[in-house]
């Protein structure tokens, strides 16, 4: 890999005043925000770019709720979010746009991804062992309910799975269904 690293800056935000670090894999660039009393077993969420939901408040999906928990946690336990830029799943903010208008007409997420041409889910997680292994971390405890993740992370050690249980809405009861029933996760 050919990773380049930035400086550490402070990120003074309404959910704590963070340290952040973003790595450049190629055009992709991701950021880590953490605890200034960084924990040497944090709590790492590793958290997918979601434009609709993180910045807009999109209620299709459970990003943005998952995002703000895992800020609020870190910060009192002195934690990390990993936020990787892979939009809809790494599938891009348009053909996840294309996606949401097949969800529009009666598809689920992952039936929307294959009409697309895509795998349910196109992440992966290469770059978090990378991330992990930079800040000197080989045990964490982490924020997610996506076993995927859990089986990425190669010699790192999951001390605990740290579930995140957000409320359904009228617009992402469906989506969370099929997020369990047909990937897997564990809600």
């Amino acid at each position: 890999m050919n990773i380049k690293i930035s400086n550490v800056a402070n990120l003074p935000s309404r959910f704590g005043n963070f340290n952040v670090k973003a790595f450049q894999e190629g055009e992709k660039e991701h950021l880590v925000i953490y605890a200034k009393n960084l924990s040497k077993e944090p709590v790492v969420r590793i958290h997918s770019e979601c434009l609709t939901g993180d910045a807009i408040g999109s209620l299709k999906c459970d990003c943005r709720d998952q995002l703000k928990y895992a800020l609020n946690l870190i910060d009192k336990e002195g934690g990390m979010v990993i936020y990787l830029r892979q939009e809809g799943r790494n599938i891009g903010l348009f053909n996840k746009i294309n996606a949401y208008a097949l969800q529009d007409k009666g598809l689920n997420t992952v039936e929307a991804n294959h009409q697309l041409g895509f795998a349910a889910d196109e992440r992966t997680y290469e770059i978090v062992h990378y991330i992990l292994n930079d800040f000197n971390i080989k045990k964490i405890k982490l924020l997610t309910n996506n076993p995927d993740k859990m089986n990425a992370l190669g010699d790192i050690e999951i001390l605990s799975r740290v579930p995140i249980i957000i409320k359904a809405n009228k617009f992402n009861a469906d989506y969370l269904d099929t997020k369990r029933d047909e990937m897997g996760h564990l809600l």
